[in-house]
């Protein structure tokens, strides 16, 4: 989700009504006042990093992510810990891109002229938001309408639609476009020489067949060869773009478990049983899940026998209405189901319609509701009158994901619940052949029902749940064994000889960097990661809170950003050092031994093979494996008929004779190969240039001292 789209979503509500543009060369001057020398990084002195010396203040970057979090919510997403930080750092991940992007555009001199704004707004592909709201009875984007409106909103200087207009969503609308233009511009500019194309596709068809000796590393014991701290030191030296790391620390930690105990089950399955009469009785369900606090609401809607998939559905299923079954076990909750009623549904429904919309999905109203019933009923008295349903669809219909094709959905009945409730009992409910004007939160739908296939009985259930929880005492034990051990650990000394005293079980977590909002093996806890931010080796924390236990820890290490140490590679290099000394010792042992293969066979105990149709497009040797370096010798002709020498590789060191090289014909059709190949350049170069622009970039991240 863009940052352009977000601020466009967010003004959209502004467009609609009062705004359209007649002194467009006036409102221009404003619009184009600079790229605003990015006037979001001036102002305070608080922040929180910098992008090739352009600061990021707090404030700004703040109100990006309410911004970004006020549409996921909007969207029924959870705003929970966990996503508010997943939400910064996407903040964060855009604000890097468009500074890059925006430092290049300028320095490529790409800008959005007033008559290139005046097509934007005006053109044939006007922004859909803003068109929307100027449509007349027809379904026509009224262009005067448009305009008109916007000069009667430049006359309002203190409106504060009138400033975000033009401080945002104008603003939105050419930052937007410029990026088109220099992404267009990046790729245009890829080219692949024909040439090229030609000696790859050569060099791709040829086919190798050798013989070959090799010696595997496994042939030396791992406890013969020693790999020192130099030997690591070295080669990260040597490959350190490899190696590089983020500022992070590692812990040890012990935790104290404040899971719910048998006794609070029993006594969770106790308080769900007491509900079950008033529960079978009460004629207002949804209102008893409320105050009973169930953590599942009703939903009054049916599903069909075959979706049923909870826990006891055949014994829910033979329940008479109104009668009630349970507690019983439902995951991590006890619960009661009640059966509702019955009925008979289709599985599949296929339908089309067309919408008319009054809100946005952020609720924003962009059309009013007199305007939109005038338009549903024209747009069904032109069909009624004969008109084709798919063109006044694509005429009218504000629906972008069915308009042009016809107005036509496929609905599973599984899908219920995310239908509009209005809707969804229209072409669920009703039958094949229904025609409807029905008016949801989105504004007027008229629907018809094509097609229900795959009847099953529905059932109406309600569910009262209740989650298995650690009770106050359970809580209240955890967390003062958790204060009690922390509070007896002040330092790494004490913290080992308690866990051990104690026979505490010590888990360690690796790798926790500044702006980390889990930790591994734990989960998330913000709080806990900044204290790790702050402390230093040695220093143990209070006892915190994460998920179902208390966790107190001490911090164990500290890796500085840059290259990483021996100790921290050695995991990831050792394996790799160690066969380049067993390589070393293969080598001495085919020295002057490689008159022949038999003889270079003889000297490390090994047989002669033979590999017919090696690819040079394909690194694999059968019954060897991937051995690039081997299968670049193969095809070396100064080797046909001669010994190789010695070739470390992957797996082994090899010694290898070429007996013939050839090619097969491809019947490849180059340009059409150079067109596909240039195509897919031209739409990975926007992705690739900005990478680029990372790797020579000067980023600051300051954030875990303000979050």
């Amino acid at each position: 989700m863009s940052i352009i789209q977000s601020i466009r979503d967010k003004a959209a509500w502004l467009v609609f009504g009062v705004i359209a543009l007649s002194l467009l060369g006036f409102l221009l001057m404003d619009a184009f006042v600079g790229r605003g020398g990015r006037g979001m990084f001036s102002g305070n002195k608080t922040t929180i990093g910098s992008i090739n010396g352009n600061d990021v203040e707090y404030v700004d970057f703040q109100k990006k992510v309410k911004a970004m979090e006020d549409q996921y919510q909007a969207q029924g997403y959870p705003m929970n810990e966990q996503m508010r930080q997943n939400i910064q750092e996407q903040v964060w991940s855009q604000s890097i891109d468009e500074t890059l992007l925006d430092d290049e555009i300028e320095k490529a001199g790409v800008t959005v002229t007033p008559k290139e704004l005046d097509d934007i707004l005006f053109g044939a592909n006007p922004p859909q938001d803003f068109a929307r709201n100027f449509t007349n009875e027809k379904g026509e984007f009224d262009v005067n309408a448009a305009k008109q409106a916007i000069a009667d909103l430049r006359k309002r200087k203190n409106d504060p639609r009138a400033q975000s207009f033009e401080e945002e969503y104008l603003p939105a609308l050419l930052q937007n476009r410029v990026r088109e233009k220099y992404a267009s511009l990046i790729g245009n500019s890829t080219y692949y020489p024909k040439w090229l194309l030609e000696k790859t596709n050569t060099d791709n068809s040829q086919l190798a067949s050798i013989s070959y000796v090799a010696s595997p590393y496994s042939s030396i014991s791992d406890s013969a060869v020693k790999v020192s701290d130099d030997d690591i030191k070295s080669y990260v030296g040597k490959h350190s773009e490899e190696f590089k790391q983020e500022a992070s620390k590692s812990i040890a930690y012990v935790t104290f478990s404040a899971a719910p105990t048998s006794g609070d089950s029993s006594s969770q399955l106790n308080q769900v049983a007491s509900l079950k009469n008033e529960f079978a009785s009460t004629n207002d369900v949804s209102g008893f899940l409320m105050r009973n606090g169930s953590a599942t609401n009703y939903s009054d809607m049916y599903v069909v026998k075959s979706k049923m998939q909870m826990p006891n559905a055949d014994t829910i299923r033979s329940l008479a209405d109104g009668s009630v079954f349970g507690p019983y076990l439902d995951g991590g909750s006890y619960a009661l189901a009640k059966m509702i009623s019955k009925r008979n549904l289709p599985d599949s429904v296929k339908c089309r319609h067309i919408l008319i919309a009054t809100h946005d999905r952020q609720g924003n109203q962009i059309l009013p509701d007199s305007v939109a019933k005038a338009r549903i009923d024209s747009a069904v008295a032109q069909i009624k009158g004969g008109a084709n349903f798919a063109d006044v669809c694509a005429k009218y219909s504000d629906d972008g994901g069915s308009k042009d094709k016809g107005g036509e959905y496929t609905f599973s009945s599984i899908r219920f619940s995310e239908l509009a409730k209005e809707f969804a009992e229209t072409i669920f409910y009703g039958n094949t052949g229904d025609k409807k004007i029905v008016k949801t939160s989105l504004g007027y739908h008229y629907i018809e029902v094509l097609n229900q296939k795959d009847f099953e009985t529905a059932y109406r259930v309600a569910y009262l749940s209740k989650p298995i929880s650690a009770s106050q005492e359970t809580e209240n034990a955890a967390s003062g064994l958790a204060n009690q051990f922390a509070g007896e650990s002040n330092n790494a000394k004490s913290f080992e000889a308690n866990a051990t005293k104690r026979n505490y079980n010590k888990f360690n977590a690796t790798d926790i960097k500044p702006n980390d909002g889990a930790i591994q093996g734990l989960g998330s806890n913000r709080k806990m990661v900044q204290w790790i931010n702050e402390a230093k080796v040695g220093d143990v924390s209070e006892a915190f809170d994460i998920d179902d236990k208390w966790v107190v820890a001490m911090v164990t290490e500290e890796n500085a950003e840059g290259t990483m140490s021996a100790a921290k590679a050695r995991p990831q290099v050792e394996f790799i050092v160690r066969n380049q000394k067993k390589a070393e010792q293969i080598k001495a042992k085919f020295a002057g031994k490689t008159s022949s293969l038999e003889t270079a066979a003889a000297a490390v105990g090994q047989q002669v093979y033979n590999a017919d149709s090696i690819k040079f497009a394909s690194p694999f040797i059968p019954n060897v494996g991937q051995e690039q370096k081997v299968i670049g010798a193969s095809f070396n002709q100064s080797l046909k008929g001669k010994v190789s020498e010695p070739i470390a590789g992957n797996g082994g060191v090899f010694v290898i004779k070429v007996n013939n090289v050839s090619a097969e014909s491809t019947g490849i059709n180059i340009d059409q190969q150079r067109q596909a190949l240039m195509q897919r350049a031209k739409s990975e170069s926007a992705y690739r240039s900005i990478q680029v622009l990372r790797k020579a970039a000067t980023i600051k991240d300051n954030r875990a001292k303000f979050f």
